[in-house]
C-alpha cells in the first residue's frame, strides 16, 4: 500500500564539513541525511513517533560535489500495522541551471512507537483514486 500524501522534502546544501577527501559528499554525512529524511516521512505520516528498525538498502550512485544542492524526496511505500517502508531519493543540483540528478537513495524500515517505546499501530493509507465500497 503507498500513502499518497505522505512525501517530504528537505533540501540540504554539502558543505566541506560534510566532503571526504576527493571534496565529494562523504557517504556517512549522505546516509545520516537520508536517515534523517526517512525519519521526517515517517513521523509525518504516523502523527507518532518512530524509530528506525532497519536500512534495508543505500546506494550512492553518483558523487555530489561541495557546494551542491541536495533535494531529498522521502515518501511511505508500504505501511503495516506498526511499520512503514520509506523511500528517499537524493536529487544533486551541482550547479544551478544545470538539471538535478539522482545521486542516492535509500529504504528504509520505520516503526511508530508509544511513549513506552514499544510498537504502535499507525494509520493505513488510502488511494484517493481507489473506488470507496459502502
Amino acid at each position: 500500500m503507498t500513502s499518497f500524501d505522505s512525501a517530504t522534502e528537505v533540501q540540504e546544501i554539502v558543505l566541506a564539513q560534510d566532503a571526504n577527501h576527493r571534496q565529494t559528499l562523504f557517504a556517512g554525512h549522505g546516509l545520516r541525511m537520508l536517515a534523517k529524511s526517512a525519519y521526517l516521512c515517517a513521523r509525518q505520516f504516523a502523527h507518532n513517533e518512530v524509530v528506525m528498525a532497519r536500512v534495508v538498502d543505500v546506494q550512492f550512485l553518483a558523487p555530489v560535489a561541495v557546494g551542491s544542492a541536495l533535494s531529498l524526496r522521502a515518501w511511505v511505500a508500504r505501511v503495516g500495522r506498526s511499520s512503514m517502508t520509506v523511500c528517499v531519493h537524493g536529487l544533486a543540483e551541482q550547479a544551478p541551471g544545470i538539471p538535478a540528478e539522482l545521486a542516492l537513495q535509500g529504504l528504509f524500515e520505520m516503526v511508530a512507537v508509544d511513549a513506552h517505546g514499544r510498537p504502535k499501530a499507525v494509520p493505513q493509507a488510502v488511494n484517493p483514486n481507489q473506488e470507496k465500497t459502502p
